[in-house]
């Protein structure tokens, strides 16, 4: 039996998976007694608090496989580049390595060849790099810095294949739901998080 390793999961938590989170608001939950007070969508008990750009609780080559759906994109440069590195870290050799993220070069097609004069919004929001307002107050400026719900850095296949290659990561590939040769994928994988994203699998050497 294998170990599958999934983080930024979200909802999401198969029990074949060890599942990880960095949510403020799953912070909080696993908090005794004030967490029951807490309100929001109620994360599993088997989410674990994990921040992968601080490595995860894992150790070296422990991994089959390792998936995020959605989590890329919330990450600066320089944490994409670490969060890379430390997934690399937790694979084993031949490990497998997939994640769906927005696909830019997709959005900024749909908005050059749009002839609506709104494009320019749409692909602001579609991104998520526009703001629809400043956030205000106290909790507004909060959950600016505690939360991780803006994008930060967006990407295509060529450039992020650049940085897997430069993280050590080989036969790096575009991904379509569901065609991983690991049913343990289709586990963690919902086709409203695929449909017309970016998929990406790759794997470390081994």
């Amino acid at each position: 039996m294998g170990r599958f390793v999934q983080y930024g999961c979200g909802l999401t938590a198969p029990t074949n998976w060890e599942n990880y989170d960095v949510s403020p608001t799953l912070r909080v939950q696993k908090v005794p007694l004030l967490g029951a007070l807490v309100g929001g969508p109620k994360f599993p008990k088997n989410i674990r608090l994990g921040d992968i750009c601080k490595g995860l609780s894992l150790p070296d080559s422990c991994a089959d496989a390792m998936y995020c759906s959605h989590t890329l994109e919330h990450l600066a440069l320089e944490d994409l580049r670490i969060a890379l590195r430390h997934t690399f870290r937790i694979l084993k050799p031949g490990g497998v390595f997939r994640f769906v993220l927005p696909d830019l070069r997709r959005l900024a097609r749909e908005y050059v060849e749009s002839k609506d004069p709104n494009a320019s919004l749409v692909f602001m929001e579609a991104s998520v790099l526009g703001k629809n307002k400043r956030p205000r107050g106290l909790i507004g400026v909060l959950r600016t810095l505690i939360g991780n719900s803006s994008h930060l850095w967006m990407w295509d296949f060529e450039s992020l294949s650049v940085e897997l290659a430069k993280a050590g990561f080989v036969d790096i590939r575009r991904a379509e739901i569901g065609d991983s040769k690991l049913p343990e994928f289709k586990d963690v994988e919902a086709l409203d998080r695929w449909k017309g994203e970016l998929g990406m699998e790759c794997r470390k050497p081994g």
